[in-house]
This record gives C-alpha cells, structure tokens and sequence, in this order.
C-alpha cells in the first residue's frame, strides 16, 4: 500500500502536543535550576583543599556520569519506594533525576570554569584583605560565570531532550503526548515528524538566544 502524507494531522497534532510541552519545560527548567545548585555546590567541593569533600565530590560526579539516566530514572522511580515505601508523582521524580543527572555535568563545567581563572587573581583578592569565600564570591565567580555560559547552554539543550527519557516512569512530556496521539490516530509518521519539530524549534531558539546572550557579554566586557 502507496503511502501518503497526512498533512491535517501533523498540523493538528502540534496544538495537541503543547499538553506534553508543557510539563517539559517545567522537568526542564526546574530540573536544570535545581542541577545548577548541586553543580556549583559539588563543582566548589571538587575544588576544596580538603580531602574529604573533594572524594564526595568525585564520588557523586562519577557515579552519575557513569550510569545512564534512563537507569538512573527507574532507580528513583521503582527501586527506590519498594525499599523505602515511599512513591514520589512523576513529575516531581523528573524533575529530581534531570537535576541530579545535569547536576554531575554542570559541576565539572563549574570546576572548569573556576580553575580557568588566572591563580593571580585569587592572589590579588587576597593581597587586599579579602577572604577566601568573598575572593571567590566577588573575584572568582564572576569571571568564571561568563566561561561557563557556552557549556551551560549545551546542557540545557541536552537536559531538555533527556526529558523524553522520563516517558518509561510515566511522565506526560512531549514524547509521551505524542505516543498516546499515535495509539488513538495511528498516524506514527506524522506525529513523531510534529514532535521532532517541535523539540527542534526549541533548541534552536535556545542555541539562538544564548549565541544573542554571548555577544551581550563579550560587547560589555570590551567596553
């Protein structure tokens, strides 16, 4: 049987799809917040002259890193409440394994970043009477903050499409909308096209409004 193109249902399974897009940018944008907090806090850890912290530091780092998040994502979701009996909604288990996934990321960015700096500037932070923590918080982090904006960029956009990972713990994102359109429709061509279009617009406006935030940047830093 000829195949042919349904070009009613792709444009009508866009609108449908907002539902699922929906939920995605909360996983996404709570997630990557919350991943932000732990990456700078385990970043610094990494960073600290202690040994103590550094090894709990590579410890979160790499077990992270090293196991995939769709793993990571049915251990939170199943493991997890049968052995402490406790069940966390879906939603709010997205948003913890995006966090915690892109946490271990955002910290090595974090460690990057900071290392990056001239050692000469803690030295002069220091040589004016400034504390270890106001040298960073006033010196460091600054400067380091505008290094990781490029690789903070390309997290986000790969965080936003991890999300359709979380469709095995049942979350209503873009992917799993575009599933259950599938099972009514039986149209699979035309709306997994809709959904990669969908996910494509979004990283392309993100690429585009961090390329516009880069030159903001580096145009007030010349001036």
């Amino acid at each position: 049987m000829e195949f042919q193109f349904d070009w009613p249902v792709f444009f009508e399974t866009i609108p449908m799809l907002m539902r699922g897009l929906k939920f995605t940018i909360i996983i996404t944008l709570g997630g990557l917040g919350a991943g932000f907090l732990l990456g700078a806090f385990f970043g610094l850890m990494k960073l600290a002259r202690h040994a103590i912290p550094r090894t709990l530091a590579i410890i979160y780092i790499e077990a992270i890193r090293g196991t995939p998040m769709l793993v990571q994502a049915m251990f939170l979701y199943y493991g997890l409440p049968m052995a402490l009996g406790l069940r966390i909604p879906p939603l709010t288990a997205g948003i913890i394994i995006i966090a915690v996934n892109s946490g271990a990321y955002i910290a090595e960015i974090v460690r990057g970043s900071v290392q990056s700096i001239d050692p000469g500037q803690a030295e002069a932070g220091r040589s004016i009477g400034l504390t270890r923590g106001k040298t960073m918080l006033y010196i460091i982090w600054p400067q380091a903050f505008k290094r990781m904006i490029p690789p903070l960029g390309n997290q986000f956009i790969i965080s936003l499409k991890d999300t359709s990972l979380l469709m095995v713990i049942g979350v209503g994102e873009l992917l799993r909308t575009g599933q259950e359109i599938v099972a009514v429709s039986y149209k699979a061509f035309e709306v997994y096209l809709a959904v990669a279009v969908v996910y494509l617009v979004m990283t392309l406006s993100i690429a585009r409004g961090l390329r516009i935030l880069e030159n903001h940047l580096e145009m007030k830093t010349k001036r």
